[in-house]
């Protein structure tokens, strides 16, 4: 019994020497790297580009991290930052971002998302051949200006004055501006402009704007503001100012109207021009995207808040009434 178990032995341990090595344990996979460039990352934002990824089998903290860098200044050195932390991608949620991870990174790919003309502020060479190490969306509408000014005349047919909130420190606020100033003089509206570059200075603006008795208010593009949406739309109805803007998170803070693209949808969108670049696609290669569709959002609450009967003519137009 002692020798059969013994044989019984040395063979087993023959076979395990003749048997073949198996291959080499693999290194894990690397995870891709995401920098999200903003000057104001909002939670809106981030949530539609986190349900972009996801579409595309990413889920940030399993096979993808999201590294972020946020600063209203000193832009040049948060993008370095992102360089330093070895992203595969950068998403830049604006053009003053878009500018700083162009001048900053030459082989790291950008992803945009813009408001201005990325062909004229230098970020691309052309819309259907980028070029460069950078591609993305961009937002430009420059007929839209004219149509605002109608959605607004026909919610109040009566409006000849239009004050117009802008941010002048934002470059790309001025080309919004000449295309509103465009418009407004083939309406017949007088515009009366109000700067606010900081929070702080909102208040003091609408004052202002009150003084000078304007009918209505349109508030140009831009982050800062996007932030402070709700102290906005509070402002606005404080001072019985039917007003128009550009995106419909400004209607769901208590904003009257508003016209335009589907910001959240674009931001949504930003994660295919990721996915392609992590699948080998060049940015340059990557035709930059206009938006197709535009929205109307009237919220019925805030009209009635102002005094202001909506035409039914308009609110058939709406894509959607806020009650």
């Amino acid at each position: 019994m002692k020798r059969r178990a013994l044989g019984l032995v040395a063979v087993l341990v023959l076979a395990f020497l003749a048997a073949p090595r198996g291959a080499p344990a693999q290194p894990p996979a690397k995870v891709p790297r995401i920098g999200v460039f903003g000057t104001a990352i909002t939670p809106d934002s981030l949530d539609a580009f986190r349900q972009g990824l996801r579409d595309f089998g990413y889920v940030e903290g399993r096979n993808i991290v999201i590294e972020r860098a946020q600063s209203s200044s000193d832009l040049p050195h948060r993008a370095a930052e992102l360089v330093s932390r070895k992203v595969d991608v950068i998403l830049a949620l604006n053009t003053s971002t878009a500018r700083a991870a162009r001048d900053a990174v030459i082989t790291i790919p950008v992803v945009f998302v813009t408001f201005a003309d990325p062909v004229r502020v230098g970020l691309v060479e052309s819309l259907a051949r980028p070029g460069r190490n950078m591609t993305g969306l961009t937002l430009m509408a420059g007929e839209l200006a004219g149509k605002r000014l109608q959605l607004l005349r026909e919610a109040m047919p009566s409006v000849a004055r239009v004050a117009v909130l802008w941010n002048p420190v934002n470059r790309d606020t001025e080309e919004q501006l000449a295309e509103t100033q465009s418009a407004a003089r083939s309406l017949g509206i007088q515009l009366d402009l109000h700067a606010a570059t900081t929070p702080g200075e909102l208040s003091t603006a609408f004052t202002a704007i009150a003084k000078a008795r304007a009918d209505a208010l349109f508030v140009l593009s831009d982050s800062m503001f996007f932030v402070e949406r709700r102290q906005i739309a509070g402002l606005a109805e404080k001072h019985r100012l039917p007003t128009m803007y550009h995106w419909r998170a400004y209607v769901d803070a208590g904003g009257l109207m508003s016209y335009g693209s589907n910001l959240v949808a674009s931001h949504r969108r930003a994660a295919y021009f990721v996915d392609s670049i992590l699948k080998g696609a060049k940015p340059g290669d990557l035709p930059v995207e206009q938006p197709t569709k535009f929205e109307l959002v009237i919220n019925l609450k805030t009209a009635r808040a102002l005094r202001l009967t909506m035409p039914q003519s308009l609110l058939l137009q709406a894509d959607q009434v806020i009650e």
